[in-house]
C-alpha cells in the first residue's frame, strides 16, 4: 500500500526522472522559462528551489551540492551569478508556474515555469501600482483616537442634475397617522398597505 506517499513517480525509473529534472532546472536557470507539463513543473518546482535558496549564498559546500544536483558547469556560472544576485531579497517562492490550457495530442495540461524575479514585465506592472496607489487600506474597526461622540456627517462628493419641474399644491398633503409606529397604515380594506 502506498498510503501517504505524494512523490509524483512521472512514469518514468528513478534515474529517468533524476536526468529530467536536472536537465529541466538547468534549462530554465539558463532560460528563465521553460514551457512543459503541468505535473513535470510541480515536480521541477520541488527539485529547483533548495537549489535556488543555496545559490543565495555563495560558499564552497553550496557550490559542490548545487553542481551535484545540476551536473553542468555553465549552469552553476549563472546560478550564482546573476540569478543568486537577482533573488538575494526574496525568502522563498522562486517561480510561478502559469497553466497554458490543454495540448493538443494527448490533452495534457501544459504550463510556464519561470524565475519570478527575471519577469520584467510583471515587476514593472507591480511597480507602477505600488506607486501609483496612494490611499492606504484601513481598518472598519474604531481604533479609538476619535471620540465617540463626535459624528461627522457624510456628504455627497457628486451632484446630479436633475430637470426642475413645477410643484402644483392642490390639497393639503397627506400625512401617515402619528399614532401608528411603522410604516404600514390600514384602509377601509382592513388589509395592510405600504405607505
Amino acid at each position: 500500500m502506498r498510503h501517504g506517499k505524494k512523490f509524483n513517480h512521472l512514469s518514468r525509473t528513478h534515474s529517468h526522472r533524476e536526468a529530467m529534472l536536472q536537465n529541466m532546472a538547468s534549462s530554465l536557470i539558463l532560460h528563465k522559462r521553460i514551457e512543459t507539463t503541468l505535473a513535470k513543473a510541480k515536480e521541477l518546482r520541488k527539485f529547483v528551489e533548495p537549489i535556488l535558496t543555496r545559490s543565495k549564498e555563495d560558499t564552497f559546500q553550496n557550490r559542490r551540492e548545487a553542481f551535484r544536483a545540476l551536473n553542468d558547469k555553465e549552469t552553476m556560472k549563472e546560478l550564482f551569478g546573476t540569478v543568486a544576485d537577482k533573488i538575494a531579497d526574496r525568502p522563498g517562492g522562486y517561480t510561478r508556474i502559469i497553466k497554458l490550457g490543454n495540448r493538443l495530442g494527448d490533452n495534457a495540461e501544459t504550463c510556464l515555469i519561470e524565475l519570478v524575479d527575471f519577469n520584467e514585465l510583471l515587476l514593472a506592472a507591480a511597480a507602477e501600482k505600488a506607486t501609483a496607489t496612494t490611499k492606504t487600506r484601513r481598518s472598519r474597526r474604531g481604533t479609538g483616537s476619535r471620540p465617540a461622540t463626535e459624528v461627522t456627517p457624510v456628504v455627497a462628493a457628486e451632484t446630479v442634475d436633475v430637470p426642475s419641474a413645477e410643484v402644483v399644491e392642490d390639497e393639503a398633503p397627506v400625512t401617515p397617522s402619528p399614532a401608528s409606529g411603522d410604516d404600514l397604515t390600514t384602509s377601509e380594506d382592513t388589509e395592510p398597505k405600504i405607505a
